[in-house]
C-alpha cells in the first residue's frame, strides 16, 4: 500500500462532534468516517483492522467446530411473534421498517429466531446434531444513547454463534470449549491480562451467564474481580450467596470499571420449542434441542483496543491487529533513496510482511507524525544516511526504541 495512492488523510484536529477518545483517534488517523451518532463507516485502514480482528475470532470459532454462515438483515415479523419478541414492550431497541406493500419487517439485532428457522429443513435425527453455526456481520440496535464511539453503536459488527445440542451435558461441554476459545481470542488481541470471565445474570435460562469483561476506566459496567483466580462477578449478581457459591472471598475482590467484550449464555429449549425444531432419538421419540448463544463485538473490540493502547501521539496497535506491520518512510527524493526504498518495499512485501509505504513528497516530520498517529508497530526509515551506511533506521512504536539494522536483521525482527 503506497500512501500516495491512499485517498484518506490524517488530521491534526480533534473532531468537534466526537467525545469518545477511540473515535476521535480513529477519525484523525483516517480509519473511520462518522456518518451520525453511533454509526461509522470503515475506511481502507479501518477495514483492515476490522478484518484482522474478525479473522482472529473466525479461527477460534472454526477450531471448536463452528460453521460460518451469513444470515439476512431483514427479519420476518411473523417469525419473531412466535417467540414473543416482536413487541417493542418486550424488546425495546428494534429498528423496524416496512415493504412497499405495508408488510412490517425487523432490522436484525440478533439472530436466534432466524437461525433456528433455517435449521428446520436439515435437523430431524439425533445423527444431525450437534450443530454449531456462527456469522460475522452487521447488527442494528436502536440505542437511546450512543456516545462511546465504536464501543456502543447503533450499527456495529458482531460475531454471534449458536449451538444446538442433544442434551444438557452435550451443551455444557461445548459451552466450556467456547469460553476457552474466547479467552484465547483476547490473548491474541493483546487484552488477555486484563480480560476476565465474569459471572452475570442468566435471566430466565439459568442462574448465571458468562460475560467477558476488559478492565477499563471507560467501561460502563462495574465488576468485582479476583485477580488470582482470574474470575469476576458483575455487580448485578454480586451478593453473599453468589460469593459463597463461587468460592470467592470478598476481601480478595477489587471493584473496577470494565467493558463487556463478549458474552455466552444458555438458551435452554425456548427458541427451538417455540419454532418447532426437534429431533428424534435412537428410539424414535421426539426430543427438545438445547441451545446456546455466544456473542462477541468485533467493532467494539476495535474501539476498545484503539482506546486502551493509545498514547499522547496516537494509536498503538498490537501486531496481529494493525493494518500493516511496517510504516516505511522514505526521506528524500534522490534516485538512490527512491531505489533503496522501492527495493525494500518489494522485499518486505515478497516476504509476506504488510507495509504502508510513505512515498509522498512531504516533510519528514509529517511522515513521522502520521506513523505515530496511525499506530503502526514498526517504522522503517530510508534516507541519505541509510543509503550511505547500508542499514535502515528501525523504530518500535510501543517502546520508542530506535536502532540501525541490516536487511537481514530487519526481516528477522519483523518475523518474530
Amino acid at each position: 500500500m503506497r500512501l500516495s495512492k491512499l485517498f484518506t488523510k490524517t488530521s491534526k484536529t480533534t473532531p468537534a462532534d466526537e467525545t469518545a477518545r477511540n473515535a476521535q483517534l480513529l477519525i484523525q488517523a483516517g480509519f473511520i468516517h462518522k456518518e451520525m451518532a453511533g454509526v461509522y463507516s470503515y475506511l481502507p485502514l479501518g477495514k483492515k483492522v476490522l478484518n484482522n480482528i474478525a479473522e482472529i475470532v473466525r479461527r477460534e470459532m472454526n477450531s471448536i467446530g463452528g460453521l460460518e454462515v451469513q444470515m439476512s438483515v431483514l427479519q420476518s415479523k411473523e417469525l419473531w411473534e412466535k417467540t414473543d419478541r416482536w413487541d417493542d414492550k418486550k424488546v425495546d431497541n428494534w429498528f423496524k421498517t416496512k415493504l412497499a406493500n405495508g408488510q412490517e419487517l425487523g432490522v436484525g439485532l440478533t439472530h436466534e429466531e432466524p437461525i433456528v428457522s433455517s435449521l428446520i429443513p436439515f435437523v430431524n435425527s439425533y445423527k444431525d446434531l450437534p450443530v454449531y453455526t456462527y456469522q460475522i456481520g452487521g447488527k442494528f440496535r436502536n440505542e437511546l444513547r450512543s456516545k462511546s464511539g465504536l464501543m456502543r453503536g447503533r450499527e456495529f459488527v458482531m460475531k454471534d454463534l449458536y449451538s444446538f445440542s442433544r442434551n444438557q451435558a452435550e451443551h455444557d461441554k461445548f459451552y466450556e470449549l467456547a469460553a476457552e476459545a474466547y479467552l484465547r481470542i483476547y490473548k491474541n488481541l493483546g487484552l488477555g491480562e486484563i480480560t476476565y470471565r465474569t459471572f452475570a445474570d442468566g435471566g430466565i435460562f439459568s442462574k448465571y451467564s458468562d460475560e467477558f469483561q476488559t478492565v477499563s476506566s471507560v467501561g460502563e459496567d462495574t465488576i468485582y474481580l479476583d485477580k488470582a483466580k482470574r474470575i469476576a462477578v458483575n455487580k448485578e449478581v454480586y451478593n453473599p450467596d453468589t460469593l459463597k457459591e463461587l468460592g470467592l472471598n470478598e476481601a480478595n475482590l477489587e471493584e473496577v470499571r470494565a467493558v463487556e467484550v463478549g458474552n455466552i449464555f444458555p438458551l435452554g429449549t425456548k427458541y427451538t420449542d417455540a419454532l418447532g425444531l426437534y429431533y428424534l432419538d435412537k428410539e424414535g421419540s421426539r426430543q427438545s434441542i438445547v441451545m446456546g448463544s455466544y456473542g462477541l463485538g468485533i467493532s467494539r473490540l476495535m474501539g476498545l483496543i484503539a482506546e486502551h493502547f493509545a498514547d499522547d501521539k496516537g494509536l498503538v496497535w498490537p501486531k496481529l491487529v494493525a493494518p500493516a506491520l511496517v510504516y516505511l518512510a522514505r526521506i528524500g527524493t534522490s534516485d538512490e533513496e527512491i531505489a533503496q526504498a522501492d527495493e525494500l518495499y518489494l522485499k518486505l512485501t515478497e516476504a509476506g510482511i504488510e507495509v504502508i509505504y510513505d512515498d509522498r513528497d512531504v516533510r519528514a516530520g509529517e511522515k513521522f507524525a502520521d506513523a505515530e498517529l496511525m499506530g503502526i508497530p514498526y517504522r522503517v526509515v530510508v534516507s541519505k544516511t541509510t543509503v550511505s551506511s547500508g542499514t535502515f533506521e528501525l523504530k518500535f512504536r510501543a517502546s520508542d526504541e530506535v536502532k540501525a539494522v541490516s536487511l537481514s536483521e530487519l526481516i528477522e525482527i519483523l518475523a518474530r
